[in-house]
């Protein structure tokens, strides 16, 4: 039987046979403009030929598009109560499967190899506001064999993700993930998309993951610490901001700071990637 997850009555229903109500603490928030699932997919760039991991299907609604499109789709859901209206909404499909689990405490390459042997594999998901760095993060750290991720997150996390490394907009987050990928922004949903409604607006970006990193950096552990601590306070300078978050002497992070011809007045802001890649090298040089 194919169920309309769209459609208010049908999740309604749905939802009340089984007595599910929805969790604020694991940000529910389903899909329920019939456009944007349909548009996520193609976006994406899959074909027949893939395999997608989905993180949180909640009724499914994006995960029979994926099915529809995709060779294999394996969806993590950590919710088991979703778990006899999935077996509900997806039984027409047999490419797919839910594991039943945290993200986070999932060893992505290894399910890449016994799920995906043989494919092209992405990311497709509705992320959860709370958690949305984290999973990227995860993902863009420890998801070897990924070709991309295609995700809503909040409309601000969008614009900071996708933000130029060195602009007004860009932070931590912003460089860290366009070490790994190349981010854009592909459309924007409105909060009325979804059941229940969020208090904001919603966008789906596309991180297409690099082959290799933009900047070369030998201590990677040092290159994603200065970048955290250069904006763990971004109303102060980068000196003060490095020398409290790498708990260093000023005089050190002066003296690697002037080394690579930058100001001691300079902000995480304006800093690029190679800006950061050199201050990097330069702190792994100095003596302290």
């Amino acid at each position: 039987m194919q169920y309309d997850l769209t459609d208010r009555a049908t999740i309604e229903y749905l939802l009340g046979e089984h007595g599910f109500s929805f969790s604020k603490s694991l940000g529910q928030n389903f899909i329920i403009d019939p456009d944007v699932c349909p548009r996520i997919v193609e976006e994406s760039g899959i074909d027949s030929g893939w395999g997608v991991i989905e993180i949180g299907p909640g009724i499914g609604v994006l995960t029979a598009e994926l099915c529809a499109a995709a060779r294999k789709v394996v969806s993590i859901e950590i919710d088991r109560k979703l778990e006899p209206i999935l077996k509900k909404t997806l039984a027409d499909f047999d490419n797919s499967e839910i594991i039943y689990g945290d993200v986070l405490k999932t060893d992505i390459p290894a399910l890449i190899e016994e799920k995906f042997r043989g494919m092209d594999v992405c990311v497709c998901a509705n992320l959860p506001y709370y958690i949305t760095s984290p999973v990227i993060m995860y993902l863009l750290e420890k998801g070897k064999g990924l070709r991309s991720l295609t995700v809503m997150v909040q409309k601000e996390a969008a614009q900071r993700l996708c933000a130029p490394v060195g602009s007004r907009d860009s932070g931590a987050i912003t460089a860290a993930v366009n070490y790994r990928s190349v981010a854009e922004k592909l459309f924007d949903v409105g909060k009325n998309s979804f059941m229940p409604s969020p208090k904001v607006d919603s966008s789906v970006i596309k991180l297409t993951i690099r082959e290799k990193p933009p900047v070369d950096v030998e201590d990677e552990k040092l290159f994603f610490s200065v970048i955290k601590a250069a904006f763990g306070q971004r109303r102060k300078t980068a000196l003060n901001s490095l020398s409290s978050g790498l708990s260093l002497p000023k005089s050190v992070i002066s003296q690697a700071l002037e080394s690579c011809g930058f100001t001691a007045n300079m902000r995480a802001e304006t800093m690029t990637m190679q800006d950061f890649a050199a201050l990097t090298k330069a702190l792994g040089t100095v003596d302290n």
